[in-house]
C-alpha cells in the first residue's frame, strides 16, 4: 500500500469534517509505515466498525494500534504510544505516533430563549459546531441566532434521533427551556446518546419538578446522575453572557477533571450575589 492513497483518503476525510486517525511508526521496525483509520458503524456485538488503509508491518500491531487509535480519536487526542513489535503492552520496541483529526465538537442548544444567543456566541469562540433547536418556528430563526451553524425547527427527540448516533464525549447538549413538554423529551433523548455533557437550565424548584417527571418517565438514577442541573458553575452569573460563561466553564471543568463548584451541588439561589 503506497502512501498516496492514504494521504488522499486523509485529505478527503478532513475536507468532509469526518473523524480520521493516522498512525505512523516513528521509531522501530518499519519506521515510516502508516495506518489510516476511519470509524464506521458498530459491528456485531457492539464492536466498533472501521475502514483501514495501510499497515504498520505486523498484523498484531495493526490490531492493537487500531483499538488505541479509535479510542484516541473518540477523545480528540494525539500522541505517541509505545508497543512491542507485535503490539505488546509495556514495551518500547516500536513507537507509534497517533494523530487524530476529529471534527469540531457539537453543541446542541434546545430552546430559542434569551440565553441561547449568548451561549451560541461563546460556544463558537471555543470551536463548537452549534445547532439551535426549538419547535416554535417564530422563535427559531437564523436572524435571531446568526452565530449558530444551524437553526432547526423541530422537537428535540426528532433532531436527536437524527444526530444522536454522531454524539460522543466531546459533544454537549444544553437544554435552556423551562417547559416540561419540551425539556423532558430533550433529556430522555439525550440520555439515549453517548454525549459527554447534558446541562439543563432552571431554578432548583424547576429542577426538582423536572426530576419528578423524569422519574415518572422511567429515567433511573444513572441517567439522573448524567445531568448537570441546574446548569453551570456556581459563579453568581446573572446576565445571559455570564450564564453562558458559567456553562462552558462547567463543560471545560468536567472534561479536564477539575474540581469546580457546580450549581447542581449547591443550595440556595443560583443567580447573583448571596447574602
Amino acid at each position: 500500500m503506497t502512501e498516496r492513497p492514504i494521504f488522499t483518503a486523509l485529505a478527503e476525510a478532513i475536507r468532509a469534517e469526518e473523524p480520521v486517525a493516522l498512525a505512523t511508526v516513528v521509531e522501530g521496525p518499519h519506521a515510516g509505515a502508516k495506518l489510516l483509520l476511519r470509524p464506521g458503524v458498530a459491528g456485531e456485538g457492539g464492536t466498533q466498525g472501521h475502514d483501514a488503509l495501510g499497515t504498520l508491518g505486523n498484523a498484531d500491531l495493526d490490531r492493537v494500534v487500531t483499538r488505541d487509535a479509535l479510542g484516541e480519536l473518540a477523545a480528540g487526542r494525539s500522541g505517541v504510544r509505545h508497543y512491542g513489535e507485535k503490539g505488546e503492552a509495556r514495551e518500547e520496541a516500536v513507537n507509534v505516533f497517533i494523530e487524530s483529526f476529529a471534527p469540531p465538537p457539537q453543541m446542541l442548544i434546545f430552546g430559542a430563549v434569551d440565553f441561547t444567543g449568548a451561549l451560541t456566541r461563546v460556544a463558537r469562540i471555543l470551536g463548537y459546531r452549534v445547532t439551535v433547536c426549538d419547535a416554535r418556528e417564530v422563535f427559531a430563526t437564523k436572524q435571531r441566532f446568526p452565530m449558530a451553524h444551524d437553526v432547526v425547527v423541530s422537537w428535540p427527540n426528532t433532531l436527536l434521533d437524527a444526530v444522536g448516533p454522531s454524539l460522543g464525549p466531546r459533544d454537549a447538549v444544553c437544554i435552556l427551556t423551562h417547559d416540561n413538554k419540551f425539556d423532558v423529551p430533550a433529556v430522555i433523548s439525550s440520555l439515549a446518546t453517548d454525549v459527554g455533557y447534558i446541562g439543563v437550565m432552571g431554578s432548583r424548584k424547576t429542577h426538582d419538578n423536572r426530576t419528578a417527571r423524569l422519574i415518572e418517565a422511567g429515567v433511573d438514577e444513572a441517567g439522573l446522575a448524567r445531568l448537570q442541573s441546574p446548569i453551570g458553575l456556581d459563579i453568581g452569573a446573572r446576565t445571559p453572557e455570564e450564564t453562558a460563561v458559567s456553562i462552558v466553564a462547567e463543560i471545560i471543568a468536567l472534561h479536564t477533571g477539575r474540581d469546580a463548584p457546580q450549581l447542581k451541588d449547591g443550595a440556595g439561589p443560583i443567580h447573583g450575589v448571596r447574602a
